[in-house]
């Protein structure tokens, strides 16, 4: 059972989770396992240093120090030695650089006691009773120039006083035990998975109060701005800092037809950029709109304001293109500019059920613009058409076809991205993936082809949907690369292809999910068979995501995907899926295993001139929530 509030314990959709707290209650205590939480004292994740380094280097292939500060603890090395006699140098040199090397562990914050930012932490990290009982014998003399913590001198002559003050609650983590515990090294570094299988990630909370925010997109303009759209026709400005302009960036309510009733699938439903958008200022968006008794999609372009950069120029809407919406619902929705400079259009089948329209419906028949993905020129529309066909476009010489049309055969395809290739290599750059909703069976993700037909209404996924149509094998259709049973979700919901700087472990992994049961999901290809490996995606349990501003649930129903300028990943869900509800909230995907080392992510934005009121960023998830869940555990 899922629970669609958002304040749920742990979300992992199929099971069911006592929550820490109902632990505590009913027993009065209880005994925590042995779980990978790893966290360094600056409450992050660790990393693999870009620089090998040369005094902790038992930490030089993963942990939670980068070359500057190996070299800053070598330092203070050289200065706790420069007090020794003989006898210290002796037998207390190894003790010195393994506790001071310990700032580098990866499991850093636990022996440091650093797991709760609002308690002091320890100046020695926690030690193993053996390992204590060894260095007070040999080398209680150097505790003062290892601590100056009050406590730790009184007591430095009393051995086990000492040792017990030294000694961790949680003996799973002391000092060097933790080295030699398989349970806590064998996948260090790697994304956890539970029993199940399912991948333990874990969230930020970006934006909220949000009325079904559908999209959410960047300028590519060097500022970091990120604007997200809602429903009922309104895109907003958030700053870096994720401070939202209180003014919006765009409105057009009066114009996008949508209603308050749950599932309607009218409104605002697209945005994107122009690749050249710093230099001409334009943008684009695809919306429903009623014209007379008909209904419409409509595709208009605009230009940013030139007396404010956070405000679009509302006079300057030229209708691009408009598709007649024969029903309600199926209304596609996707804008986008790929690596060739085109703009992409995904338009629905035109609604009902089974494509009812005409002899093989919508989608298979290339004189109508519905079930396509369309391509089409706006560059240098100043004068003649508002659009060109790209000369290379599929059927522009086909008698009868659209020449817009660039694949066919989809049903509603409901968000889709451009893959950035992998960060060393482009590997995979330019792909589109789409996340093509079914109708009775099966959800499908699928990547898009010049002139390809995805099968729609004659397939569903790989299975027959219309015999007659599946049996025509002039169809030539083109093959999901995933499928998913209606068991698993009812509506997909088309995500990302990881290409961030935060955390490398996502690299290449698809991040997608369902808007009907919450699901998160994910493939990763293999490249030697091209097939794609399906992994869930669970919210982490117990301490997994035990990080200041982190968080482990979200609200069910998963509107849209995201990447920012630098890449990272975000999805956009609420509680209550209708147009009018203030529940949406954006999340930012968190890896708690593994980040990339500190400063290779770093950025300078362009500075943003702000002529409106800042609205501050206050997450619905407090700081008290975040301290109950490092107290508590799952049994």
């Amino acid at each position: 059972m899922i629970d669609t509030g958002l304040r749920r314990p742990i979300l992992t959709l199929g099971r069911l989770w006592l929550s820490p707290f109902d632990v505590l209650c009913f027993f009065n205590f209880w005994l925590a396992p042995v779980m990978l939480h790893p966290q360094c004292l600056d409450f992050k994740p660790p990393f693999r240093p870009l620089r090998e380094l040369e005094f902790c280097v038992m930490y030089k292939e993963f942990g939670c120090c980068d070359y500057t500060r190996d070299q800053e603890l070598m330092a203070k090395y050289y200065r706790i030695l420069d007090n020794f006699d003989y006898y210290g140098y002796a037998h207390c040199t190894g003790f010195v650089q393994e506790l001071l090397c310990q700032e580098c562990s990866p499991y850093a914050a636990h022996l440091f006691d650093a797991e709760d930012p609002s308690t002091p932490v320890r100046t020695i990290p926690g030690l193993c009773p053996d390992y204590c009982f060894q260095f007070w014998g040999k080398c209680s003399s150097i505790i003062p120039l290892l601590s100056d913590h009050s406590h730790i001198i009184k007591i430095k002559g009393d051995q086990s006083r000492l040792c017990q003050s030294l000694t961790l609650d949680d003996m799973d983590y002391c000092y060097p035990h933790l080295l030699s515990n398989q349970k806590l090294t064998k996948n260090l570094g790697r994304v956890e998975s539970d029993a199940d299988g399912c991948l333990q990630l874990c969230l930020e909370e970006v934006a909220n109060g949000l009325q079904n925010p559908l999209a959410m997109v960047h300028a590519n303009d060097g500022t970091h701005r990120f604007f997200v759209a809602e429903q009922v026709g309104l895109v907003w400005t958030y700053l870096p800092d994720r401070s939202k302009l209180q003014r919006p960036f765009l409105n057009i309510t009066k114009a996008v037809l949508t209603s308050s009733w749950e599932g309607d699938e009218r409104g605002f439903l697209g945005i994107t950029f122009h690749p050249k958008y710093k230099y001409n200022g334009k943008l684009y968006v695809y919306y429903s709109v009623e014209v007379g008794f008909d209904e419409r999609i409509r595709i208009s372009e605009f230009r940013v304001s030139a007396n404010d950069m956070n405000m679009v120029d509302h006079t300057s809407e030229r209708v691009i293109l408009e598709i007649d919406e024969p029903a309600s619902n199926h209304n596609g929705g996707q804008l986008l500019f790929a690596d060739d400079g085109y703009l992409y259009i995904f338009t629905g089948d035109g609604g009902m059920a089974g494509d009812p329209f005409g002899k093989y419906g919508n989608a298979q028949n290339k004189s109508a613009l519905l079930g396509k993905v369309l391509r089409i020129d706006v560059d240098d529309n100043e004068k003649g058409p508002l659009y060109r066909i790209p000369p290379d476009n599929p059927f522009l010489n086909e008698q009868g076809a659209r020449p817009e049309i660039y694949a066919y055969g989809v049903r509603n395809m409901w968000r889709c991205s451009v893959d950035r290739g992998d960060p060393r290599t482009k590997e995979g750059k330019g792909r589109i993936f789409c996340g093509d909703v079914g109708q009775n069976k099966f959800e499908e993700i699928d990547i898009i082809e010049k002139g390809h037909n995805y099968g729609w209404r004659a397939k569903e996924g790989f299975s027959c949907y219309d015999k007659k149509l599946c049996a025509n094998s002039s169809l030539g259709d083109i093959l999901p690369i995933y499928a998913y049973p209606h068991k698993m979700g009812k509506s997909v919901t088309g995500g990302y292809v990881y290409r961030g700087c935060e955390y490398p472990n996502l690299n290449g992994m698809y991040i997608f999910g369902d808007f009907m049961s919450g699901r998160l999901m994910s493939l990763q290809e293999d490249r030697n068979t091209g097939q794609w490996k399906y992994s869930e995606i669970c919210m982490g349990i117990g301490l997994t995501c035990a990080f200041p501003g982190v968080i482990n649930n979200y609200h069910q129903y998963i509107i849209s995907f995201a990447e920012d300028e630098a890449g990272e990943l975000y999805f956009m869900s609420t509680g209550i899926p209708s147009a009018m509800s203030p529940s949406g909230v954006v999340y930012k995907v968190v890896d708690p295993s593994r980040r990339a080392p500190p400063r290779q992510c770093h950025y300078d934005p362009v500075p943003v001139r702000v002529k409106s009121n800042l609205i501050r960023f206050v997450p619905q998830e407090s700081e008290s929530t975040y301290k109950s869940k490092w107290i508590k555990s799952v049994t």
